[in-house]
Formats: C-alpha cells, structure tokens, sequence
C-alpha cells in the first residue's frame, strides 16, 4: 500500500513539475495566406458557364450570380478552438490565413467574411484578423476583378436565458478592409456568452491537466490557457465617451441590438447586420419570438437587410404553429400537449418519469408527471438536465421539426425567418407610414468553425465538413457532463439555469445536437461585376439568395405592366395583378479530388491539411430542377391576426421536365388586387433526392402508428463510427429573397 501511494505521490509530483516548467503559453498565429491567386482564366470561364446557362434559359440581364460565405469562424473562437481539439475529435487549430486560402483554392468562392466571436477577441487577435484579410485582398489582383472578395466582421453572440432577455446572435460585416474604415474593436455581446469568456468556471486541475491528456498538442492548449487569461484580463471601455476616444486595447459590449446599432452609428462605417440560427434550440430559449425585436429601438431598418435562413447549424426557414411550451395569463409556462407532428420535450421528460412509476399510486405517478414538465420548462434550454438517469435516446425525436427540411435543433417556430416576415408592428410605422415590418433578403452561409469559408460544395465528410464533435467515456463525463443523480429517479430535479459555476457547454444538449449539423448554405449576389462595391451594393438592394450548399443559378422577378422587370428584394406598389417569373439552372455534378489550378497552388500537404483533400470541383453535368416552389405571406394587416393563415407555404408548386439546361415558369395572383393589402413572395427550387450528411438526423424507427419509438442518434464520438457520414436522402435547394408588393 505505501509503495502504490508513494508512486501516487511521484506522479503527481512529476505532472506538477512538468506543468511549472512547460505551462508558458504562447500567442496564437494568425498563419500566412498563400500569395497565389486563382489565375484569370479559370475566373472567366465561371463566368462563361454562367453567361451560357442564362442564354439556354432567355435570361436577359448580364449580371453575374457570385457565390459567397458571410459567417466563417478559424480557431481565434474560443468555441472553434475547442473542438478542433484531438479530445473532441477535431482536426487541431486552422488559423485565419487558411480561411482565406479555404475559401480560394477549397471552395472556389467569389466573396467571403470572417466573423469571429466578438467575446473571444483580444485587442492584438482583432488585429491579427484585420491584417490577415488585408493580406487576402492584397493577393486578389485587380480591385474591379478580383479573384476573390474578402470582407472584415464579426459575431455579436447574444443568448438570454428567458425569451425577454434573449436577442440572438448576429453577424456584423463592414464593406472595407482599412484600419481606417472599420473599428478599432468589435463589439461583445453582454450577458451569458461575455461571461462565459471572462469568467471560466473551470477548475484549476482540468487546465493542468488538459495539455497532457493531449501531449501531441499541449503547446495548443498552453496558448489557449494564456488567451483565457488575456480575456479575463482586458480593461472594459469606459462608458460615455466617442467610440474613437477609447482605449485602443480596451474591450467592449452591447447589451442589446439598440446598444450594437448605436455604437455602429458612433462608429459611422458602411455595415450590416446579419441575424442568423434563430430558430437553433441549442442556445435560444423555448418560447422565444421575433415580436419583441420589430420595434424602432432593437430593429435597425438600414443595416438589418438580411437574414440567413439556412447554414451548416440548419434551416431556420418554416413556421409551424405547433409550440414548444405555452403562456398563460399571468406569464407562467406550461406544456402543451404533442400532436401528430411535434412532441414537445416537456412532455417527453414527464413520460419518461411516468415510465418509472412502477407500483405508485395512479394520482402520485401524475404528480410527478406534472412536475417534470414544470421542471423542464423552468430550466428552460437545460431542460434535458432535469431527469436523472437519461439517455439520449429516451429522448426520441422530441423538440424536432418533422417535417422541415434539414431542421435546426430543437426548433422555435416563432424565431423562423417566416414568422419574422408575416409580423406587423402597428405602433411604429416605417419610412412609408405603414405598420412596421421587416423586409428582409434571404441568404445561406457556412457558419462553419474549423476555417473553411463555403464547405457545402460536396456531401461527404460528416466530421470534417461540418460541427460534428464529442468526447469519449471518461473525457466526457469529466469535461462535458454535469454531476447527476445515478440510476433512474422517479422524480425529475430541479435545475436552476442562472447558476453561474457550470459552463455553456455542460448546459447545452450536446449529444443530440450532432445529428442535426450540416455541411453548410451559401449566399448568391446578383452582382453587376466583381469588385467590393458591386458585391455590397447587390446585398444592399436585397438582389441575393441562399442555397443549401449547391450553386444553383436563380432569378426570380415581378413584371410589371410596363414590361420592366423587378428582382428579387425589390419593394414596390402595384396596381393591379402581379405577374412573376423565376427561372432555375441545377448546381454542376461533382468530380472527386481538386481541380488543376488548386493542385498548382497548394502542396500536397497543404491540399490535405486546408482541403481535407477535397475540393470544389465541377463536371460539365448539371443536375436537374425537380420543381419549383412559390410561398406567399401576408402581413398581419389588423392587430391580432393569426399567423399561420398568413403563411402560405406552398402557395404554387410548378413541376420542372428535369431538363438539363433548367426550369422556366411564370405566374400571377389574381387575389392580390380583390385583397388589398400586401403581400410577399419568394421562390423555392428544388433538385431532386440525393445523399446528404445528416439528411435523416435522429434516424427514428417508427410503429404501425407512424410515431418515432427508437432513434439512433449520429454522435460526434465513437459511439457512431467517425466514418459513418449519416447520409440520407435530401432535397438541395435555393431560396429566393422575396418581393415585397403594397397596393396602390
């Protein structure tokens, strides 16, 4: 027994000294970006294919549809860090010089931003990421011709843990690069996730002992210990004074969007702002809405334009009038009840305890029934931490949308990009004096965290390509479980969200989340050339639309009755009935490998390290457009209108001959001018099925009765294997922005 506590005692001695004398961390490396630029002719020939296409369809505008990714993370996220890390099978760090060289030789994009979470920034990161896109334009060539568009930003990452105090998170991107046009720091979001870089609730000995559970990449782990300390570190910016006056190495927050919109102000740079995973149950309460935000004060019409309806975290797209908890009254929450296409998870943590109840008295088992449900919704977001004992699994498909197309987790319909835009405000009117509303242009991006700007261009790669992590056994329950009762209780436990000693992490339902994680969306501008100002300026007017990952080419226009067609994003009165066309070219099949022009550039290596060995890599095949999908919304037009009967989704559905060269339809709304009151619409079109990582995400078994009574969850750890991609069956599309018509 003495010698097993002696040799205790000598290795814990060891690892002690061994901390003392490699523990020095050292600054994080932004990287170098690669001097090469993708040579002219290959940039010309994407725009041959494009002028092509438009031909083959009698598309007679000559501006070029141009790909591009405005939600990009590296490894200067705390969050990105951590799971690049061997412990979560990550990959190691991707710095932001190979976001830049990602985004050119991997994706083959036109346009990009990098947005880091503002909370994890130090002053010399925010720096490094000004410099690295700097070095990236610098490489581009000709600013009227660039091979690539490169813009600085951030992400605002707002969470409350109520639906009052939650606003969502939302990425600010700036039109120029100068150290001159953009600000001196970016703007945190106060509250939990400030909190969370500030003040880590970690003990000491799991910062000890990290690095050597990890050796291979202690150094890693050293330099991020030292940037924690850093953050916690940071002098706050004294309040009341011109943005331009404060310290330069001081950091700042917003509490609100009002806060953020008025420093943005005070700054007075060319900006928008870009709301985005709204409906993501991961981080944003049960119960949260848009309604609060559609005010003058946390709604800022000129830099709110856009809104991305789908990334790699899921479609935030569709309503649905089913809730995930009820209000009463006097403001308290309930659980409603499941119906045929949604069981809420509040009444899944009260069945699970029901199934334990054993011999108890009938009234004592529906006792507890009753307070597991209160129990859920009071922990809100951690609800999944109030019954002891459970499993995944016991969780079925419960808190999931159905029937949406690759759902975010946990969905909350009235966060949906829909909800949003059938809302009116009729105590605030806009520039018009009409009812307040949003008008928002549709986008997609990556929201990808490992440094690859555009990762959607091929299906496979589920732990390369999209935010697939985990830890194993014993790391998990050490670093990521919260302690909880063993065994199955017969009753739930209370659980107080507002404790501050556990991290985001430990909170957050990260085990069935990885099933729902995609590889990624992008944004398509209608730009009338290449350079800065013709990408911005297509943003701007709204001339944009989102796809799933696919470029497919979309126009979608009004004809009015002068002939002069108006494109999508347009805002305009009518007189009369509307007529739309949309026309539609399938994405390019994909061959294996990279193209010749990334081979050239980049090593071997550097193709395996930055790539993952794949790359954007187009056949001359298009595939073909299954159909085309027309949704139209009319605004509330009276106080209290319910907002499902003004979702129309579809409204019209035109079937596509599955032609090669693409899909042409036209149609009017003969109800518009009979109605009187505004309507919106956009497009959908849709490729036929095919294999998409995550596609069947729970991957339920049902009953004779058509309900979900097993699941077999896609985890990030090796309890599914890392070369299961989780592929089913999906339908690749593209979302036009919509075209918002007032009567005269």
């Amino acid at each position: 027994m003495k010698k097993i506590l002696l040799g205790f005692v000598l290795a814990i001695g060891a690892l002690a000294l061994a901390y003392l004398v490699d523990s020095r961390g050292r600054p994080e490396q932004p990287g170098v970006v690669s001097g090469k630029a993708v040579p002219g002719e290959v940039v010309a020939a994407r725009a041959t294919a494009q002028a092509a296409a438009r031909s083959a369809l009698g598309v007679a505008q000559d501006k070029q549809v141009l790909f591009g990714d405005l939600h990009v993370h590296t490894t200067y996220s705390v969050d990105a860090f951590a799971w690049s890390m061997p412990l979560f099978h990550g990959e190691g760090v991707h710095p932001p010089a190979e976001a830049c060289d990602f985004a050119r030789f991997c994706a083959d994009l036109d346009f990009w931003a990098t947005t880091e979470h503002a909370e994890s920034l130090t002053p010399r990161h925010w720096r490094d990421i000004r410099n690295t896109v700097q070095q990236c334009n610098a490489v581009a060539g000709d600013p009227q011709n660039p091979d690539l568009v490169s813009f600085t930003g951030w992400e605002w990452t707002q969470m409350g843990n109520t639906p009052k105090e939650h606003y969502g998170h939302k990425n600010v991107i700036f039109k120029y690069d100068g150290d001159d046009r953009v600000p001196t720091r970016p703007i945190g979001a106060g509250g939990i996730a400030s909190r969370a870089m500030r003040n880590r609730n970690i003990p000491w000995y799991r910062d000890a002992i990290a690095p050597y559970i990890d050796p291979r990449n202690r150094q890693s782990h050293f330099d991020q210990q030292l940037k924690m300390k850093n953050l916690a570190s940071a002098p706050l910016c004294p309040e009341g004074t011109d943005e331009r006056a404060k310290p330069e190495d001081c950091v700042e927050f917003a509490e609100t969007p009002r806060e953020l919109f008025d420093r943005l102000d005070n700054w007075g740079f060319d900006a928008m702002v870009i709301p985005h995973g709204n409906t993501w149950g991961y981080y944003t309460p049960p119960g949260s809405s848009w309604d609060k935000q559609l005010t003058l004060k946390q709604h800022d019409p000129k830099r709110q334009t856009l809104i991305e309806v789908f990334s790699g975290h899921g479609n935030s797209e569709e309503f649905r009038d089913w809730r995930e908890v009820e209000f009463d009254a006097d403001g308290q929450p309930h659980c409603p009840a499941p119906t045929k296409d949604y069981l809420p998870s509040c009444w899944r943590a009260g069945e699970i305890i029901r199934s334990r109840c054993g011999d108890l008295p009938q009234a004592e088992c529906d006792a507890r029934v009753q307070q597991a449900q209160t129990d859920y919704l009071k922990a809100g977001r951690a609800g999944h931490l109030v019954v002891p004992g459970v499993t995944p699994e016991d969780w079925l498909d419960s808190g999931q949308c159905r029937d949406c197309y690759l759902p975010a987790f946990n969905y909350r319909p009235k966060s949906s990009t829909q909800y949003a835009v059938a809302l009116s405000n009729f105590d605030e009117t806009d520039a018009n004096g009409d009812p307040l509303r949003f008008r928002f242009g549709f986008i997609a991006s990556s929201d990808n965290h490992a440094a690859q700007p555009g990762t959607g261009y091929k299906e496979t790669g589920r732990h390369a390509n999209t935010e697939t992590s985990g830890q194993d056994g014993y790391m998990r329950e050490q670093f990521i479980d919260l302690p909880k009762p063993k065994g199955q209780a017969v009753e739930s436990v209370p659980f107080d969200l507002n404790q501050r000693q556990f991290n985001f992490l430990q909170i957050a339902e990260t085990e069935r989340v990885q099933s729902f994680f995609y590889t990624g969306g992008l944004v398509a501008a209608h730009s009338a050339g290449r350079s800065r100002d013709a990408i911005w300026d297509a943003m701007q007017r709204r001339e944009v639309y989102a796809t799933s990952g696919e470029r497919m080419l979309l126009w979608f226009d009004l004809l009015d009755g002068q002939g002069q067609a108006h494109p999508m994003g347009s805002e305009l009165k009518l007189a009369g009935t509307p007529r739309f066309r949309v026309r539609a070219v399938g994405a390019f099949e994909q061959k294996p490998g990279c193209p010749q022009h990334s081979v050239n550039a980049l090593s071997a290596d550097q193709l395996e390290q930055i790539c993952r060995g794949e790359c954007y890599n187009p056949s001359d095949v298009r595939k073909p457009i299954d159909r085309i999908e027309v949704i139209r919304i009319r605004p509330q037009a009276t106080r209290g209108e319910k907002v499902a009967d003004l979702i129309e989704d579809p409204w019209k559905t035109f079937a596509c001959r599955g032609d090669e060269a693409g899909c042409a339809v036209e149609f009017e709304d003969p109800d518009f001018a009979k109605l009187g009151r505004e309507a919106v619409y956009y497009v959908r079109a849709v490729e036929k099925p095919s294999p998409t990582v995550n596609a069947g995400r729970l991957r339920c078994e049902y009953d004779e009765r058509g309900e979900c009574v097993k699941v077999k969850p896609c985890y990030g750890d090796l309890r599914t294997p890392p070369s299961d991609d989780c592929q089913a069956p999906a339908e690749e599309r593209a979302w036009s922005s919509p075209i918002y018509v007032r009567p005269i």
